[in-house]
């Protein structure tokens, strides 16, 4: 079942998110990248995977390890984040 991850970056820069998602990749199972700011000016990361356990894989694997290397040692561990499974989808074009 599809996925979708609603994250807070580490980082208040498109630069700094585009550093770290540089450096951690695309990860397998990701379907779709999205970066806004909210009214409050705060960075927010949506991601769609295929599953939760590859959300999960991300994680851990990819993301975690990119957070040390591009912010440092101190910047360890997951995003703050909000994970929903996917019940109903529309999108106004097929998505290829």
């Amino acid at each position: 079942m599809s996925y979708i991850l609603i994250a807070i970056p580490p980082t208040s820069s498109v630069e700094g998110f585009d550093a770290i998602t540089a450096a951690a990749g695309d990860g397998e199972g990701l379907e779709g990248r999205w970066l806004g700011r909210t009214e409050s000016g705060e960075l927010r990361v949506v991601t769609l995977w295929t599953s939760k356990e590859h959300a999960e894989r991300f994680l851990a694997e990819h993301l975690a390890p990119a957070f040390a290397r591009v912010l440092g040692p101190d910047v360890a561990g997951r995003p703050e984040a909000t994970g929903l499974e996917v019940l109903r989808s529309w999108t106004p074009v097929p998505v290829a």
